[in-house]
């Protein structure tokens, strides 16, 4: 009895001993599950993301239509079979070619008629048709796999849009929680005035108030980190409601901007000006295509025919065992009323709206570095003045605090410091992820991660 005892008493210690250490080995897995650098933020949403899971398909799709294009300049080998019925085989009437002779009648077909045929083709020339349908496959796999970088770059600013504003939303958070923490202080000072009689009451209620303001602030901010979380898994294509926590990079480092070479970068890199380059020359393929209907079109076939009247096509009376054939096919259709003229101006001119596309497009993506950059360039010079207002916010809410100690100001000079110092810090803070946001932008104009 004892023994059993011992045992369970052993027992018990052990699993008291043991389940701490796993619940806290499996809440310490599950804190780096949830935590995120930037970088492994990104390669998460690269590997994950359902947008470019799709684009990755469409570059394999254009890779399938480019090898059916190519399976054109190959012979084609196919083979039929075929079983016809007539309604009554035709007879050759009897013809009396002298007295007392007569060629009786007889059957010219049977009524079942079998065949089998295999046959080959072979296009000899299409006008160049094939060869610039080939051509317009091997730049659609092009146009595909820009089109996946370029789904690639939005959503890496997409990621450091959603990384940025959870530490925006955090650094909101804690502002207001330093705020409730002033304010608290600032009330115990205040109740104890009160309560010795050396302010009235009205200054104690204000007190109180800024305060309970401050708790619903800190709710409005604890609300919005959870929003930005949510979208933040969205993009990584994670459960919205998981946690996520990520590394604080928000400290200021300085970045040159130079507008000639952020704009050579671009037209260098941006998918958006491959695509419409790719387009265009997907467009000259197109006038060759249409032209090509100006030519003649020319194929050489065989054939291999077996005939019979039976199902196994072994010849008959009226069939041929086997035969064969082959020959040469010439099509022109040389007058359609200028439909194949303008179908040629037509493909001109979506070519000459592609020219314009281009010309539009490198104008807009000098307007993004622009903006881009005027957006780092004011979050550049808001960063020191942001800070230093901080320095002096706090200074100020210091001197105040003590002023208001020794009872030569008013409750409302405090909140209004600590007011004051909240809208400081928060102006700093965002300055500071300002700063990152526009830099993420800048890349994104420049075509780079």
């Amino acid at each position: 009895m004892r023994s059993s005892r011992r045992g369970i008493r052993n027992a018990v210690l052990l699993a008291l001993f043991v389940i701490p250490l796993w619940t806290s080995a499996f809440a310490e897995e599950a804190k780096k599950e949830n935590y995120y650098t930037l970088e492994n933020a990104i390669q998460e949403a690269l590997k994950n993301n359902y947008q470019v899971k799709i684009k990755k398909e469409q570059v394999d799709e254009a890779r399938f239509v480019k090898e059916q294009a190519r399976a054109d300049f190959f012979p084609k080998l196919s083979t039929n079979y075929s079983y016809t019925r007539l309604d009554e085989a035709t007879v050759n009437p009897a013809t009396p070619i002298a007295p007392g002779f007569v060629i009786p009648e007889r059957p010219l077909n049977t009524e079942d008629n079998y065949q089998w045929s295999t046959s080959v083709r072979q296009p000899v020339f299409t006008g160049f048709a094939l060869l610039s349908t080939y051509e317009l496959t091997k730049l659609g796999i092009d146009r595909s796999e820009w089109e996946l970088e370029q789904e690639k770059l939005n959503l890496v600013l997409a990621v450091k849009d959603a990384y940025f504003n959870i530490i925006r939303a955090d650094d909101a958070v804690k502002v207001v929680r330093q705020e409730m923490e002033a304010l608290e202080s600032h009330l115990e000072v205040a109740r104890n005035f009160y309560e010795v009689g050396i302010i009235p009451v009205n200054d104690l209620l204000k007190a109180e108030v800024e305060l309970a303001n401050a708790v619903q602030n800190l709710v409005r901010a604890q609300n919005s980190a959870r929003n930005v979380r949510a979208f933040f898994n969205n993009v990584l294509a994670r459960p919205t409601r998981l946690p996520v926590e990520v590394e604080d990079i928000s400290a200021y480092q300085p970045l040159l901007f130079h507008f000639e070479g952020a704009m050579d970068k671009a037209l260098l890199h941006r998918p958006e000006m491959k695509l419409v380059n790719i387009a265009l020359l997907q467009a000259d393929q197109q006038i060759r295509l249409a032209r090509s209907r100006y030519y003649p079109e020319v194929s050489v076939f065989g054939d291999y025919i077996k005939e019979g009247d039976e199902f196994d096509v072994s010849g008959s009376e009226f069939h041929d065992n086997e035969r064969w054939q082959a020959g040469a096919l010439l099509t022109w259709t040389f007058w359609e009323w200028g439909k194949t003229k303008n179908a040629v101006r037509e493909r001109m001119s979506e070519k000459l709206q592609l020219l314009e596309t281009r010309e539009n497009v490198r104008q807009n993506i000098s307007l993004e570095i622009i903006q881009a950059g005027l957006e780092l360039d004011q979050a550049d010079k808001n960063i020191p003045t942001t800070r230093k207002a901080v320095e002096q916010a706090e200074e100020n809410l210091r001197v105040t605090q003590e002023r208001y100690k020794a009872q030569v100001t008013t409750t409302t000079e405090v909140l209004d410091a600590q007011a004051l110092l909240t809208r400081a810090r928060t102006n700093y803070y965002n300055a500071l992820i300002d700063h990152h946001l526009a830099k993420a932008r800048l890349q994104r104009a420049m075509g780079e991660n």
